[in-house]
């Protein structure tokens, strides 16, 4: 216990000799050694990359960047070993070296992230890494390599072990939740920090400081859970989490924005590689996007977003499980490619009925991507029934979110045409349409 509180870092909290300091009045210790990563080009470059992408089309304030969450989520992750320190059980568990390598495994979480890359992902592009790999890259990299073997005895295949979930002993399991699970340190940074940014009040009405004092271990002393005093604060995130998706993260001009962007980057696919993305920032990606579509068919699409005046699609439909479950079935978590048939497939009916010329990028169609968002299902300690039970068995607030698919209530399908064919396309014409429609 004593040794974890020795680390450096962590010792820092309580008298640092160097800090930053972050929205809304954190003050995160940097140690030489954390100085010389944040310092480094691989961490530098997140500078450039803004946290929520498009989102800023509709909150202008959010324009952090992925260097301000990392560094928010590192100081996390300094306030959950500060708290886990005090149980004798986990010094057991925890060694020195496997501390540090969670403080720099949370630092560094998102150095493989590149502009865009979440919406772009979702694509599913052949060759194209996803951000894990391109994680592995950027830490096997000498500078960076080199830091980790002299300032920290790291191998980065230690880092990806624990951020990829590729662990197996009990300490390393326990750090790996507090990395990425329900209650992990990386949404009790994004939830707060996105919030703020946003100028919304949704992601910043929990109490994080009562989440980690109320952090201890689980049933089977391998990952983190929380104490029945910790049961609202833990409500109120899982509240949290569903509004800001519901409310930012997929607002419905975000999503006609990242529509906008998705076909773009899958029309231009043949031209445009992978390298184009990876060492470029947002505003280079953008003027890339800009040069590469212009005489193609999404050249509006580009100038839409990303010209001198933003001119985005029209929302026509939407619809999530609870609306349409059928239809929401048919159409969610489907390949990219079956979402560009189905809008050729609306934009030719459309052509159809309304007698003018409707081209197939005139239409897009937004629906929730194959990958699932992580269920939020956490352990609470009832220390009078001496035993552990899951927060949605418990909570009425948690239940129905804890037990039921997240992303089926919080995400919908949307059907978005270009702003001339706002007035012409209804929803009933849509909905008529897309009863007809086949996948085959």
């Amino acid at each position: 216990m004593t040794a974890i509180l020795n680390i450096p870092e962590v010792a820092g909290l309580v008298a640092p000799d160097q800090l930053v300091r972050l929205p809304d009045q954190k003050d995160v210790p940097l140690t030489p050694r954390v100085r010389r990563l944040v310092d480094s080009s691989g961490f530098a470059r997140l500078r450039g990359i803004s946290q929520l992408g498009l989102v800023g089309f509709v909150y202008p304030g959010a324009m952090h960047t992925r260097f301000e969450h990392s560094l928010g989520v590192y100081f996390n992750a300094l306030l959950y070993l500060q708290h886990m320190a005090r149980y004798p059980e986990v010094g057991k568990l925890i060694d020195v070296g496997q501390a540090e390598c969670f403080l720099v495994a949370a630092l560094l979480h998102d150095v493989g992230h590149w502009p865009y890359c979440h919406p772009i992902e979702d694509l599913q592009l052949a060759g194209w890494p996803t951000h894990e790999e391109t994680a592995a890259e950027f830490l096997n990299t000498s500078e960076i390599r080199e830091l980790l073997r002299d300032d920290w005895g790291l191998a980065p295949s230690s880092l990806l072990a624990l951020l990829n979930k590729e662990v197996t002993k009990p300490g390393e399991r326990l750090l790996s939740s507090m990395l990425s699970g329900p209650i992990d340190v990386d949404k009790l940074d994004y939830l707060y920090r996105d919030s703020l940014h946003a100028g919304v009040p949704y992601g910043r009405q929990f109490d994080a400081p009562r989440v980690i004092a109320s952090l201890c271990l689980n049933a089977n002393g391998d990952g983190i859970a929380i104490t029945e005093k910790g049961r609202t604060a833990a409500e109120l995130m899982v509240f949290a989490r569903y509004v800001m998706f519901s409310e930012v993260y997929w607002h419905p001009a975000v999503r006609s924005a990242t529509a906008m962007l998705q076909r773009t980057v899958y029309e231009l696919r043949q031209n445009l590689e992978p390298n184009m993305f990876l060492t470029r920032s947002d505003d280079a990606v953008r003027e890339l996007l800009r040069r590469v579509s212009l005489g193609t068919p999404v050249e509006g699409l580009t100038d839409g977003l990303f010209g001198a005046r933003r001119q985005l699609y029209k929302r026509v439909t939407q619809f999530s499980y609870c609306d349409q479950p059928e239809l929401f079935v048919k159409l969610s978590r489907r390949p990219y490619k079956a979402l560009v048939n189905l809008s050729q497939y609306l934009a030719e009916n459309l052509t159809s009925e309304l007698r003018q010329a409707i081209a197939a990028t005139d239409v897009l169609v937004d629906a929730p991507p194959p990958g699932l968002e992580v269920q939020f299902n956490v352990e609470v300690k009832m220390e009078r029934l001496q035993g552990f039970r899951p927060l949605g068995e418990i909570s009425p607030v948690v239940q129905a979110l804890a037990t039921k698919q997240f992303d089926d209530f919080v995400k919908r399908v949307r059907i978005f045409v270009h702003p001339r064919f706002r007035d012409a396309v209804s929803a009933t014409m849509v909905g008529r349409i897309l009863a007809g429609w086949s996948e085959s």
